[in-house]
C-alpha cells in the first residue's frame, strides 16, 4: 500500500514538473518591450565639443540631448538597444555604462548595444583630431546611459512588434569625389601619397570627375506597440552623416525623434513613446549632392521633416507579430593599425616642437602632426567589438566605426536575413574604415589619425566577420 502511494506521488510530481517544463517552452511565450528617454544635456557650461578639426568651447544649449533606450524580451532573451546624442564614444566609457546597467537590470553586457548618433554638437567624451575631452561630461554620461536602460527595463510590458523598410533619396549623396590629378588636398602628415579624392568638392567644380562611392537611402523602421496598439517605441536608421547644428544640439536626430514621438504619442505620461534614429553607414555620405549645379535649401529641420515622413510612410505598412525570437551575439576582433614610420615621427616632432608645449594645434597640418606623435605611442592593434542581433527575420549589425555606404550595402547583400541594416559607431569609436580601393585614392577619410588609423584591410575583415556573426545570430534556435 505504501509502495503504491509512493508511486502515485512520484507520478504526480513528474506530471507537475513535465507540465511546468512544457508551459515554459511549448506554451505561448510573452513578448515584452519597454523604452525610456533620459536627459543628457550638459549640467555645466561651457563644454568642449569635438566633431571638427579644431576643438570648440560652447557656452549655449540650443536643444536638449538625450539617451534613448529600448529593451526587448522574448521570454528567453533580453536585449537593449541604446542611442546617445553624441558624436562618438570610446569603448571604455561604454563598457563602464554597460557594467552599471547590468548590475541594475541583470541584462548581460553582451546583450547591450550602445551607439552614438554622430551629431557634431555635443560634449566631447573622446579625444579626436584637435579636440580633447570634457572631463565633467565624461564622468556624467555613463550613469545616464545606465539609467536609461534601467528605466526601459522597468517599463517592460506585453508588446507586439513589426518592421518595414522606407526610403529617402533626397537627403543623402556621396561627399567624396575623385579629382583630376594634382588638385586634391594633400596632407604632409596623413600617411598618404598622390591623393586623388576630395571631400566636398563643391558645385560646378571643373576638377571634380565623379563620386567615389555609393549611397544608401534606406530607412528601416521597427515599431513596438502594446497589445492594444499604443506606441511604445519607434526605432530607425539613416545613412547620412549629420545635418549640422549650432551650439549644443541633438541635430536632426533629435528633431526626428520629436516628430515621431508627437505623431505617435502613447497617451501614457508614465510611459511616453520613445523614438530614435541611428546613424547607418554614412562614412562617405552627406546632404549635399555635388552633381547638382547649385545647392538646394536644406537644414536639420528639412532633413528631419523629410526623413520622418519617409519613415512614417513605411510605418503605415507594418504588420505586427505577437511574438518574435530574439538573439544577440558579440565578437571581439583585434585589428592592426597603420603606424607612422620612424622618419614620419621625427618629421612631426620637428614640426610641432616650436609650439606644442604652449598651445593646441590650429591648422589641419598641425593637427595631423600631433596625431602622428600620439599614434606612435599607442598600441599597434585595436580590440573592437562587433555585434549582431536577430529580431525574427530582421538582422541588425553593429560596428564601432564610421562605415562607408558601400560596406553597408555589401553587408545587406550577403546577410542571411530578409531585412538587414547596420548601426555605426556602436560600442566604441575606432575611426573610419574605408574599403581598400578607397585607401588608394587618399583623402580626408583615409588620412592617418586616431579617427582613421585601422589598417588598409580592416574594412573587409570587419565586414566578413560581421556577416558571419549575422549568420550565427540567425542560427540561434529557441
Amino acid at each position: 500500500m505504501m509502495l503504491r502511494s509512493i508511486r502515485i506521488l512520484l507520478s504526480v510530481v513528474l506530471l507537475v514538473l513535465t507540465g511546468t517544463s512544457v508551459s515554459v517552452h511549448a506554451g505561448d511565450p510573452v513578448f515584452r518591450a519597454g523604452a525610456a528617454r533620459v536627459d543628457a544635456t550638459p549640467q555645466h557650461l561651457p563644454v568642449v565639443v569635438n566633431g571638427s578639426m579644431i576643438e570648440r568651447l560652447v557656452e549655449e544649449v540650443n536643444d536638449p540631448l538625450h539617451v534613448r533606450a529600448v529593451v526587448m524580451d522574448d521570454g528567453i532573451t533580453k536585449i537593449a538597444i541604446v542611442l546617445v546624442d553624441n558624436c562618438m564614444m570610446p569603448r571604455e566609457l561604454l563598457d563602464k555604462a554597460k557594467e552599471m546597467a547590468m548590475e541594475e537590470t541583470g541584462i548581460s553586457t553582451e546583450n547591450i548595444l550602445v551607439s552614438a548618433t554622430h551629431c557634431h554638437s555635443a560634449p566631447s567624451v573622446i579625444a579626436v583630431l584637435g579636440s580633447g575631452v570634457d572631463s565633467r561630461y565624461v564622468a556624467f554620461l555613463p550613469g545616464q546611459i545606465a539609467k536609461a536602460i534601467a528605466q526601459a527595463t522597468a517599463n517592460l510590458q506585453p508588446a507586439q512588434i513589426g518592421f518595414a523598410m522606407g526610403r529617402d533619396e533626397i537627403n543623402v549623396a556621396t561627399r567624396r569625389w575623385l579629382m583630376k590629378e594634382g588638385v586634391a588636398p594633400k596632407n604632409r602628415f596623413g600617411g598618404t601619397r598622390n591623393d586623388r579624392a576630395r571631400m566636398h568638392p563643391g558645385y560646378n567644380n571643373p576638377d571634380a570627375i565623379r563620386e567615389t562611392g555609393l549611397e544608401d537611402p534606406d530607412i528601416p523602421v521597427i515599431s513596438l506597440q502594446t497589445k492594444e496598439g499604443k506606441q511604445i517605441a519607434f526605432m530607425s536608421a539613416y545613412s547620412m552623416h549629420y545635418a549640422g547644428a549650432p551650439n549644443i544640439s541633438a541635430d536632426y536626430f533629435g528633431l526626428f525623434a520629436g516628430i515621431i514621438e508627437e505623431k505617435l504619442a502613447s497617451g501614457d505620461e508614465e510611459r511616453p513613446t520613445v523614438a530614435m534614429i541611428a546613424n547607418g553607414t554614412s562614412g562617405d555620405t552627406w546632404l549635399a549632392d555635388y552633381k547638382r549645379s547649385e545647392r538646394r535649401k536644406f537644414d536639420r529641420f528639412t532633413v528631419a521633416d523629410d526623413v520622418s515622413a519617409a519613415a512614417l510612410k513605411a510605418f503605415a505598412t507594418i504588420e505586427y507579430h505577437p511574438w518574435l525570437p530574439l538573439s544577440m551575439v558579440e565578437k571581439e576582433l583585434e585589428v592592426a593599425v597603420r603606424f607612422p614610420t620612424k622618419d614620419e615621427v621625427e618629421d612631426a616632432q620637428k614640426f610641432v616642437s616650436p609650439w606644442a608645449a604652449t598651445r593646441k594645434p590650429k591648422t589641419t597640418e598641425e593637427v595631423y602632426a600631433m596625431e602622428t606623435l600620439i599614434l606612435s605611442k599607442m598600441p599597434k592593434t585595436r580590440k573592437i567589438t562587433l555585434q549582431a542581433i536577430k529580431i525574427g527575420t530582421l538582422g541588425i549589425g553593429a560596428i564601432p566605426n564610421e562605415v562607408f555606404a558601400e560596406t553597408g550595402l555589401n553587408i545587406k547583400k550577403y546577410s542571411p536575413f530578409e531585412m538587414t541594416y547596420t548601426i555605426s559607431l556602436a560600442n566604441g569609436a575606432f575611426g573610419y574604415i574605408a574599403p581598400p580601393e578607397q585607401h588608394a585614392l587618399g583623402g580626408y577619410t583615409t588620412w592617418r589619425a586616431r579617427s582613421s588609423c585601422l589598417g588598409i584591410y580592416a574594412e573587409p575583415l570587419i565586414k566578413y566577420e560581421l556577416i558571419e556573426l549575422l549568420e550565427k545570430a540567425k542560427g540561434v534556435d529557441k
